[in-house]
């Protein structure tokens, strides 16, 4: 059974901090698996045998996906040695926001490794411009499922702010927030 609409939950600001915690790992899961996948095909392509026939662009857009792959990879496992650096001091609340948005971070360096990986194979199975509108529609496909999606269901569905935290049972008197269970 759900919670009336605009209740939410009644937890401490570090019960909540817990929470939000937790369903983080689980999300950066999902993407970490995905991201060490693509990465080591990533390292491997440069070994097989047909590397060599690369011409300088195509070598060039690797060496941006390598690069991006790294820093995505830099991102996405940034949360848990940010987490483990600060473990027993107090501060769960301000790892999850610093987390929250190193994994955002890293969804926008997952994207732009997912595109130019993409490039890169497309133009070495097509060898026309083909694979630039095929890119670009997938850039497109991207974008929408992970960013505007949530921003139009947001924008549908809920009329009140994010959960910051100040509803009942924090500790701190404020006011229900208008969200229900999903506050992350």
């Amino acid at each position: 059974m759900t919670e009336p609409r605009g209740r939410g939950r009644e937890e401490t600001h570090e019960e909540r901090a817990d929470r939000q915690w937790s369903e983080l790992l689980q999300e950066l899961r999902v993407a970490q698996t995905g991201v060490q996948i693509l990465f080591g095909f990533l390292l491997a392509v440069v070994f097989q045998s047909r590397f060599e026939d690369l011409g300088d662009i195509d070598r060039d857009i690797y060496v941006v996906t390598v690069m991006l792959g790294s820093a995505t990879a830099a991102a996405l496992i940034g949360p848990v040695s940010y987490h483990r650096l600060l473990t027993g001091r107090r501060m769960k609340p301000e790892t999850v926001i610093w987390a929250s948005r190193m994994t955002v971070l890293g969804l926008v360096l997952l994207f732009c490794t997912m595109c130019s990986t993409l490039l890169l194979i497309l133009r070495v199975a097509l060898h026309n411009e083909t694979a630039l509108w095929l890119v670009g529609g997938m850039a497109l496909w991207f974008v929408a499922c992970w960013f505007v999606f949530p921003v139009w269901a947001l924008a549908r569905g809920r009329s009140g702010g994010r959960d910051t935290g100040d509803g009942p049972g924090d500790g701190r008197g404020g006011k229900p927030s208008g969200r229900g269970s999903d506050a992350a």
